[in-house]
This record gives structure tokens, sequence and C-alpha cells, in this order.
């Protein structure tokens, strides 16, 4: 399963670097049914640009997989996340059904699925598989290239 893990997880950076090219925070995710192994949800952070904290890579991705297969339960599918998600996000993951959820980077500031909190350990009705640090460096280095980059600019108007 780690080279699929792998695969996959690199369709979700390539969303994020698409994200970090429109000036968003570099996360991205795909969700993908696992008897066929087709992405049947992709997305990558727009919080920016459409103004709105509901719109992470996560929930843009499941959202599209639910519309793709008619319904709300995800059963039988894997979502593939850069970060680790947040705890609307993990929400959104346990609520959806999803089977397993694979990240990349922990986030010791907002991760909910070990990181600060493990929502995936608590009693709720499902319980996703979880497995982190998947392509965990590729995934970091985005995000602190990213947030260095934005430092940098500050500063330049700062001056």
């Amino acid at each position: 399963m780690i080279h699929t893990d792998e695969v996959y997880m690199k369709k979700a950076l390539e969303l994020a670097q698409i994200a970090a090219e429109q000036g968003e925070v570099p996360v991205g995710a795909v969700v993908v049914k696992d008897s066929t192994g087709e992405i049947i949800g992709r997305g990558f952070n727009r919080r920016e640009y459409g103004r709105s904290p509901l719109t992470h890579a996560e929930m843009i991705a499941i959202e599209q997989a639910s519309r793709k297969l008619g319904g709300w339960r995800l059963i039988g599918c894997t979502i593939y996340v850069t970060l680790e998600p947040c705890p609307m996000c993990a929400g959104a993951m346990i609520n959806s059904r999803i089977q397993r959820v694979v990240f990349g980077a922990y986030d010791p500031k907002a991760g909910s699925f070990g990181s600060v909190v493990d929502l995936s350990a608590l009693p709720y009705n499902h319980e996703p598989q979880i497995v982190g640090g998947v392509l965990e460096g590729e995934c970091a280095d985005i995000l602190s290239s990213f947030f260095k980059k934005l430092r940098e600019r500050k500063k330049a108007v700062d001056q």
C-alpha cells in the first residue's frame, strides 16, 4: 500500500502547488474510490479566494467525491491530504465515513488525527484508519517554502 499511497500523495502535492501559485496555503487533497483506484474528488485550499473558512482542500475534495458518488457516505474511499487535517476537516472525514485518511506533514498547531488531538480515538460511530507521514518531507517543504516567501514579502513591504 505504501507505493500506492505515495502515488496519490504526489497527486495531492500537485494540487498543493496550484494553491501556492494562487497565494493560498499549499494544501492539496484527493479522494480515491478504493475498489477502482479512481480519483473522485480533488481540492486545494481556496480560503482567500472564496473568503470562506470552509474551503479547505479536504472539504472541497469530500464535496466533489460525494457529488460524484451521489451520496454523503464515502465508504470504501481513502482521502490523501498533504497536511494533517484540522478539527473541521477531521470531523467531515469521520461524518462522511471515509475508510482511510492518509496525510503527509504533521500539524502541531491544528492537527486533529494525533498532533493536537486524535478525533479518530473518540467514541464516534465511525473510526477511519489513519496513516500519517506519507511523503512527509515533501509535504512539509512546500509549506515551509510558502511561509518563508510570505515572510520575505512582508519584510520587504515593511521596509
